[in-house]
């Protein structure tokens, strides 16, 4: 079977990274974290994470049948490095909620009349009505990163998101709506990892675009655009929470705490959704250690 885009990756992984990091990478065992400042040796044992899971996602439930009766409107967004886990952390939190309720937005690239609207708009109809939970796959901070990068925008139209969001995020909460922003970071080896993993799995290929591939070479570009929206989107009514997700077991967990423990929900347990780990997570400090 071919791979995605001509091979690309494994290319880029031949001939264009250091070989001590190919070395690492071909040589790490499943469970073994690549990233050398991340705070945990080792991946989460599959036994106490499955434990711990299960009962994060009855409180799930629990805070999904309380939105249900008091008619409070939830929206996530998850943001993050490509193959930070974005995906997976989003299927744990739909896994046993009622589909009718919880639902994902992950809009493709504006449509040419998307393209003439105001920025926000096309975001606006995906909103939660009363009773609903909405988890944003990538959300309007394409425009602060992705689109930057890549050249989507103008420096002009990024410049007039940044002075817009806050105030668009006022809105929604002053309006009632429980905004929660959460950014998965991941580290430089483990994203090409993954990345490589992907391209040699039939079943992951469709994981991969060709924004992952061009990414490849623009790691400090990322890095840069990331750092400055975080300076100028963190604001104390809609922080943003940073987890590093090098370990996706424990990042998944963490997210699942993060949301849960910021919303007072009926039948809530505190000895379960509770604050999570801070080695992996926090506010912007993180991402600035």
């Amino acid at each position: 079977m071919p791979l995605p885009f001509d091979g690309e990756i494994s290319r880029f992984y031949n001939h264009d990274i250091p070989a001590d990091v190919r070395k690492a990478i071909k040589n790490a065992q499943k469970d073994d974290i690549l990233t050398e400042d991340y705070p945990y040796a080792d991946r989460w044992g599959l036994r106490e994470y499955e434990k711990t899971l299960s009962l994060l996602q009855i409180e799930l439930v629990k805070l999904q049948a309380w939105a249900k009766d008091s008619g409070t409107r939830i929206a996530v967004l998850f943001e993050g490095r490509d193959a930070a886990g974005k995906g997976g952390t989003i299927k744990r939190f739909r896994e046993f909620m009622n589909p009718r309720s919880a639902r994902i937005v992950a809009l493709s690239k504006p449509s040419d009349r998307e393209s003439t609207e105001w920025y926000f708009q096309r975001y606006i109809k995906h909103l939660p009505a009363g009773g609903e939970i909405v988890f944003f796959d990538r959300s309007w901070y394409n425009r602060a990163v992705i689109e930057h990068v890549f050249g989507f925008c103008t420096s002009l139209q990024r410049e007039q998101f940044f002075t817009q969001v806050a105030s668009f995020e006022d809105m929604l909460v002053n309006d009632g709506i429980t905004l929660i922003k959460i950014w998965l970071n991941v580290g430089k080896t483990e994203q090409l990892r993954r990345f490589h993993k992907r391209e040699s799995d039939p079943l992951k290929q469709w994981k991969l675009s060709s924004i992952d591939v061009q990414g490849l070479s623009k790691w400090q570009a990322y890095s840069e655009a990331i750092g400055e929206m975080f300076a100028r989107t963190h604001t104390e009514i809609v922080p943003w929470t940073l987890i590093r997700s090098d370990d996706k077991r424990r990042a998944r967990v963490a997210a699942l705490q993060a949301v849960l423990f910021q919303i007072d929900y009926a039948r809530k347990d505190p000895e379960i959704a509770h604050l999570p780990d801070p080695k992996i997570c926090g506010g912007t400090d993180l991402w600035h250690a």
